[in-house]
């Protein structure tokens, strides 16, 4: 069911990569409700969610369902994958200038055991997972990062990864602000 699900959300939003989004949305308040949401997920796992900048609003042009699933799967990511027993995972937004105008920078940070690097290009591949058996045993389709991804495009933003074996990930995206 899973596969399926994921399966659709990579079409239809492959269908919609070249509409650019026209709702304005908080993105703040959209990070504080999926932190929220993932409060469960979290405490069951012995994990802390730490938040910066999810204060004050943070306006864009995004579609606020596909935000939604942005931040649900980095963060659920972190937890799952990136924090032992007793780790942190941080969300932090941060609006800042960029080459193009006015951005906000997304991070999500684990503090976990880092991914080697020959593998982080190819995060973003469909079915491409770092360690098979233990993605399969949390429930990991492999599509995750690859709709990430083409949420990013769609909202004219770039993912950013950053790795270390041994010390964690950050997961960025910078998306273009209103």
């Amino acid at each position: 069911n899973r596969l399926v699900r994921d399966l659709l959300q990579l079409g239809r939003v492959e269908a919609q990569e070249h509409q650019r989004p026209d709702t304005v949305v908080d993105l703040a308040a959209i990070a504080r409700s999926v932190i929220d949401s993932l409060q469960p997920v979290a405490r069951t796992a012995e994990v802390t969610i730490d938040s910066t900048g999810t204060t004050d609003p943070i306006r864009l042009y995004a579609d606020p369902d596909q935000m939604v699933q942005v931040l649900t799967n980095l963060i659920e990511n972190a937890i799952r994958y990136g924090s032992a027993p007793g780790g942190r995972v941080t969300v932090a937004l941060k609006p800042q200038d960029g080459p193009l105008g006015p951005q906000v920078r997304l991070d999500v940070t684990d503090r976990g055991q880092g991914i080697d690097p020959r593998h982080v290009p190819r995060l973003t591949e469909r079915f491409y997972r770092v360690d098979t058996h233990r993605s399969r045993e949390k429930g990991g389709t492999g599509l995750g990062l690859a709709i990430v991804k083409h949420i990013v495009q769609r909202h004219r933003g770039r993912l950013l990864i950053d790795s270390e074996p041994g010390k964690g990930s950050v997961f960025s995206i910078l998306l273009p602000r209103t």
